[in-house]
């Protein structure tokens, strides 16, 4: 009695198991049909998804910097170890980019860093 009553709770945990597998979906990505008759160069699509991957990883870089234009009000200026600002906990330092100076948001520094203001 006991080895039946197993017997049917392993069918049944076998049986939501491989409806869960059935019914779960998946995407390939797009699929593309081609003639053999029409020309096809695998080395062009290779370098495009190349291309793509890459600005896909800049992008995602890109926004896990943080920059800016200008500095919040009343950010002090520090020298030390080089020059950066201390905006309210947040640290930038500067940056020059076409001509343009932007700040670069970077980790927190030695508290001890001596300001220009001191």
């Amino acid at each position: 009695m006991i080895d039946l009553l197993r017997l049917k709770q392993v069918m049944f945990i076998l049986a939501a198991a491989m409806t869960c597998t059935v019914s779960v979906s998946t995407e390939a990505g797009q699929v593309v049909v081609r003639k053999s008759s029409e020309a096809f160069n695998a080395f062009a699509v290779r370098d495009q998804v190349l291309r793509e991957h890459e600005w896909r990883e800049a992008l995602r870089m890109q926004q896990q910097i943080n920059i800016l234009q200008s500095l919040p009000v009343g950010c002090i200026p520090m020298v030390r170890p080089y020059a950066y600002y201390s905006c309210g906990g947040n640290f930038y330092r500067p940056y020059q980019y076409q001509n343009k100076e932007l700040y670069i948001q970077i980790d927190p520094l030695d508290s001890e860093s001596p300001s220009l203001h001191k």
